[in-house]
This record gives C-alpha cells, sequence and structure tokens, in this order.
C-alpha cells in the first residue's frame, strides 16, 4: 500500500531529479536532497562566444550544461589553449563549493547556443550550511572529480614525458556522461 504521506513530485521535479543525477557533483542525492536545490536553480541562455566566466573571477556560480557546448581554456600571454569541450551533463566552476575560490580556467561557449543551469554560491553554501549530509556527498564528488583530474594529468605526464598538451589530461574529466 503507498505511503498517503510521501510526497508527490510534480513530472517537471522528476525531470530535474533525472537531469540532475546524472551531474557527477549531483548523482549520489536522493530526491529529497535533489529538492533543496530547486528554488535556485536558473536557466539561462548563452550565445556563441560568450563568456561564461573568466580564470581569476571569483567562484560565485556553479554552472552545469543543460545543451550546448562550452569551451574551457587557459590563457597563455596572447594565446588561449583549449584545456576541454564540456557538454551536457557536466558540471563546471566546480570550485564554487569551495568559499573564496576564484577560478583556474576560462570557460566559454563554443556552441551556436548553450543552456546552462546556474546555482549562486550564497545558495549551495546555505543548503550546505543547514543539510551536512548533502554537503559531505557533494564534496566527496568534487574530491572524485579532482582525483581524476589529478590522474588524468599525471597519467598525460607520463605518456609525453616533460612535453605535453595539458588539454590531453583535461578532455578525459570533461568528456559529456553521454559519451560514456
Amino acid at each position: 500500500m503507498p505511503n498517503p504521506f510521501r510526497k508527490v513530485y510534480t513530472r517537471k521535479e522528476l525531470e530535474f531529479f533525472a537531469f540532475f543525477r546524472k551531474v557527477k557533483l549531483f548523482e549520489k542525492l536522493n530526491e529529497k536532497e535533489l529538492e533543496e536545490f530547486i528554488p535556485f536553480v536558473h536557466l539561462r541562455e548563452y550565445k556563441q562566444n560568450e563568456v561564461v566566466f573568466f580564470r581569476n573571477d571569483p567562484g560565485q556560480a556553479l554552472y552545469i550544461i543543460q545543451s550546448g557546448m562550452v569551451e574551457l581554456n587557459l590563457d597563455l600571454q596572447e594565446n588561449f589553449e583549449p584545456l576541454a569541450f564540456a557538454k551536457r551533463y557536466i558540471a563546471i566552476g566546480v570550485n564554487a563549493l569551495l568559499l573564496e575560490s576564484e577560478r583556474v580556467y576560462n570557460a566559454v561557449v563554443r556552441s551556436e547556443e548553450s543552456w546552462l543551469y546556474v546555482i549562486p554560491q550564497v545558495n549551495i553554501l546555505e543548503i550546505f550550511k543547514y543539510k551536512p549530509s548533502i554537503q559531505a556527498k557533494m564534496m566527496t564528488a568534487l574530491a572524485e572529480i579532482y582525483d581524476e583530474n589529478t590522474k588524468n594529468l599525471f597519467n598525460a605526464y607520463r605518456t609525453h614525458i616533460g612535453l605535453f598538451s595539458i588539454g590531453d589530461a583535461y578532455m578525459k574529466t570533461f568528456q559529456s556522461r553521454e559519451e560514456e
């Protein structure tokens, strides 16, 4: 017999949960935990070549790619070296989970248009303050992402001792979850 006191979610909420469960940072959260984010998630359209954020900007929001492609790159003197091309289900600017952090790369939309979910850092930190279990799960996911980045970096270095493309290391980390 179904529990008459159990919350019934709308179709839109269930679609939100299904999408966010495919994002590494959110995959360990249950429906009740994901529900905490709903009031703070904003869907924003970006156009081709529009900057999402610059390196050294404060990490004031987390971005999740709903559609389109975003290039992550490093500015080196007058040039930009691509690190990765992030697509659907990829979170960028993940250091927004860390207080007083700065962006370590630039993020620029490369598809004709891209839709990104934006979650302000202030709201994430507020959820963490009152829901430490959510913070624990998301910080574990963040540690796993950073661990994967480190492994990819060292593997790329071992493969091309001394001379290697940092983009080779980051490309593997930011592959769309659909491609796996």
